[in-house]
């Protein structure tokens, strides 16, 4: 029973992380084609603080810790491909984390990439989590 909470609340937090990680790109496509140290740029700074920090953060370390003490519960996970392959995934996907988190100190000074440059990192966590959800559903491995 326990692992089922674990499993439900692991997917909770997967949804509110994946939440942030499809918008904060997006958000950052809007703020670099604003001008700098706008109203505007300033209000869209406020928004991409508060999306990382209260929401990303918190939901990806949670998605790590459930995930963690579901592969605790059941080791015989580790010895199969699919699980392998999710993993490396769930660390692009924190990689890419981490990258957004530098963009938003970049914009945080005022010195934005292209609205391109954050229109291609919006597609990296949508490619992943397809990935993701195969592989944990499908279990094509």
């Amino acid at each position: 029973m326990a692992y089922e909470w674990i499993k439900a609340l692991h997917i909770i937090s997967v949804i509110a992380w994946m939440a942030g990680l499809l918008y904060l790109p997006r958000l950052y496509v809007y703020h670099a084609m604003v001008e700098p140290a706008s109203v505007r740029a300033e209000t869209f700074k406020l928004m991409e603080r508060r999306l990382l920090k209260v929401i990303m953060n918190p939901a990806m370390i949670v998605s790590w810790g459930f995930g963690a003490a579901m592969l605790y519960m059941n080791p015989a996970l580790f010895g199969e491909i699919w699980m392998m392959v999710k993993i490396a995934c769930v660390l692009v996907m924190s990689a890419s984390h981490m990258v957004f988190a530098r963009m938003r100190k970049e914009l945080e000074k005022d010195m934005p990439r292209s609205d391109k440059a954050y229109r291609f990192w919006n597609e990296v966590p949508t490619i992943l989590m397809i990935i993701i959800v195969i592989m944990a559903v499908v279990e094509p491995f």
